[in-house]
């Protein structure tokens, strides 16, 4: 039996992998006490970093991203014994990849996730008032998202169909506008 109970980054990364070993864990089912902030932070790119420095074991992310859940009061990596809040500058994800199959549009990210756009999964652009640049995202699962990287987004408005004044995309039934009214998607 793995121990959990150890505190910090090294008590995260040991129950994460026990969770992992049956697929993505619980978290949301997990009601530990708040333990505190641990110096996590995701910058706006999809880097985290760990006391200022990136992280750079790949397979670390993708652990800690699995244990990854969003509370009413921000962004906690949860364990069946702790809670640590870190800071998450925009979106915890990016969508570094979409493919079309079938009716669906399927996005990695990444942290290798893999999530199929359609009503559950929503695709949503935000427009940044001060630069009128778009800012696309998808949900990616229990209310964390992936920032839709620009390369990706460019795909998603070759595949955009003008619906009325509106330049939208369709996954799984349903239709996600991507440009507002009379604007171009791109």
């Amino acid at each position: 039996m793995t121990d959990t109970s150890k505190p910090g980054l090294e008590g995260v990364a040991q129950a994460a992998k026990a969770a992992g070993a049956r697929g993505l864990p619980p978290v949301h089912l997990w009601n530990p006490p708040h333990c505190g902030e641990i110096d996590i932070r995701i910058r706006k790119d999809g880097v985290w970093f760990h006391e200022g420095a990136p992280i750079g074991r790949e397979a670390l992310v993708r652990l800690f991203s699995t244990v990854l859940r969003l509370d009413p009061d921000g962004y906690h990596l949860v364990t069946p014994v702790e809670k640590m809040k870190i800071t998450v500058e925009d979106a915890p994800f990016i969508a570094t990849r979409v493919d079309r199959v079938g009716e669906a549009l399927v996005f990695q990210t990444n942290v290798g996730d893999e999530v199929e756009a359609g009503p559950e999964n929503v695709i949503r652009v935000e427009i940044d008032p001060a630069t009128g640049e778009p800012r696309p995202y998808v949900h990616v699962r229990r209310g964390l998202e992936a920032l839709i990287a620009r390369p990706v987004f460019y795909e998603l408005a070759e595949m955009a169909v003008l619906e009325g004044d509106t330049w939208s995309v369709t996954s799984n039934g349903a239709v996600f506008p991507i440009a507002p009214p009379g604007a171009a998607p791109a």
